[in-house]
């Protein structure tokens, strides 16, 4: 669902732009009025925290046709675009969920991606490299896939999973630069200063990127539900053959920066570079089919 970057990076944004308007309307005083007040607080954090995140889920079908400026085929004007439509409808079909949009982008990296705020308004876009670089059989494999990732509500899932972590971002930055207030301030006096806001700013980003290493994990979990989708949708012998694809190319993983976790392709293993990858490595991925691993298949 291929989500995860961009809503991370819209989310934290998101949630930086809260935070300044919060101390802006003078939210934050009203909390600390009488000291540290941890109920009210975390009832904040969890409504804030909430909000974010599913206004970046809204968003998310608009960030990424803007990002990688993908055209939707409104009316098919080859056989290749009928082509998309015709399969993605016939895999939505079998899956049981409304007709998703379907986009092209231009780029010669072959990858494809799916977002969207629900199984009824998604978004299942192809880049012109993958169309060029698979036969029919692979390319409606990598389709499948996607259209696994919508039905079985992998943006929901994990848009969820980052208004919890959220909550604890935001209540957790708010007490730290409680903290370094009151350690700036020992005498009490003048509220909460600057010292205070560029804490909470400071600690929510850096606290927002902890979090999103939890988020790549669920991700990466997600990414198997999703080929097994591909596999009862296109068959087994497809998918493999559309990963083995993707693992010969050259440089699978260059698709643009801001959507290199939505798209189907993988990353290699290896070190640290692991936590913030949104997908297996494509070998896991091939023998996970191979061994019949993870074949939940459609449902969140």
């Amino acid at each position: 669902m291929k989500r995860v970057f961009l809503l991370l990076i819209t989310n934290i944004a998101i949630l930086v732009v809260l935070s300044i308007v919060i101390s802006v309307l003078g939210l934050d005083r009203m909390l600390y009025q009488s000291g540290l007040n941890l109920g009210p607080l975390l009832a904040f954090s969890f409504i804030f925290g909430m909000g974010g995140s599913f206004i970046s889920l809204a968003i998310s079908k608009w960030m990424a046709k803007m990002a990688v400026g993908a055209e939707v085929i409104e009316q098919p004007r080859n056989n290749t675009e009928s082509w998309l439509v015709n399969t993605v409808h016939q895999h939505a079909q079998a899956a049981g969920i409304a007709m998703p949009d379907v986009a092209i982008y231009d780029s010669p990296e072959p990858n494809a991606f799916a977002t969207g705020p629900s199984r009824s308004n998604s978004l299942v876009a192809v880049s012109t490299g993958l169309l060029r670089s698979m036969n029919a059989d692979q390319a409606s494999a990598v389709l499948a896939h996607e259209v696994g990732h919508v039905a079985n509500g992998d943006m929901v899932t994990l848009t969820l999973i980052q208004g919890v972590l959220n909550t604890f971002v935001i209540f957790l930055s708010r007490v730290i630069g409680f903290i370094v207030d009151r350690a700036l301030h020992r005498d009490g006096e003048g509220g909460y200063g600057m010292g205070y806001f560029i804490t909470v700013i400071v600690s929510q980003i850096l606290l927002g990127i902890l979090a999103s290493i939890i988020v790549y994990w669920f991700s990466r979990r997600r990414e198997y539900r999703a080929d097994a989708a591909g596999a009862r949708l296109a068959g087994t012998a497809n998918m493999i053959g559309a990963l083995q694809a993707l693992q010969r190319s050259v440089e699978p993983e260059h698709m643009p920066e801001q959507l290199a976790a939505m798209g189907i392709s993988g990353v290699r293993k290896g070190g640290m570079r692991m936590l913030f990858a949104s997908h297996p490595p494509i070998e896991d991925r091939i023998a996970a089919l191979r061994e019949g691993r993870h074949m939940q298949g459609l449902g969140s």
